[in-house]
């Protein structure tokens, strides 16, 4: 991602393999009536977590869990209560420890936000990252690389 936009344009949903969901709550909305900006980093974990999980469990290898290393979000407009939106999310690239997911969220037909994000994968006990086997390189690009 080395500070250059990966997202120049507005995406549509139907630019990502991978729609999440979620509900719109009244405690997501602020003083001025639209869903406060922290409430989308929350939408994005719901989107990542498509990819970072699946039927057989977690995909990050054993005794490992991911990191956010870096988050870019761009506001592109508000997102009114009540309602829905969709997560989309896809795997922009897979590295020897790391990966890099762009995501969009939409409420209805309009991109809301997107967002920029490197993932690294760490060991548990010694805290840094962790290179990935096999199988976690190919499970992960599998699971959302568009």
């Amino acid at each position: 991602m080395n500070g250059v936009p990966i997202v120049t344009e507005l995406p549509g949903i139907a630019d990502f393999p991978r729609i999440a969901r979620d509900k719109l709550r009244y405690g997501d909305t602020d003083r001025q009536g639209h869903v406060n900006n922290a409430v989308f980093s929350t939408f994005l974990e719901t989107g990542r977590v498509e990819i970072l999980f699946d039927a057989d469990g977690p995909i990050a290898d054993d005794g490992c869990g991911f990191v956010i290393a870096r988050l870019i979000l761009d506001f592109r407009s508000e997102i009114v209560w009540p309602g829905e939106v969709q997560i989309g999310t896809r795997l922009h690239s897979i590295g020897r420890s790391s990966l890099g997911i762009v995501q969009g969220i939409f409420q209805g037909d309009r991109c809301a936000a997107t967002a920029e994000t490197i993932i690294v994968q760490v060991n548990q006990q010694t805290r840094k990252s962790q290179p990935f086997s096999d199988v976690t390189a190919q499970r992960l690009a599998r699971s959302g690389k568009a």
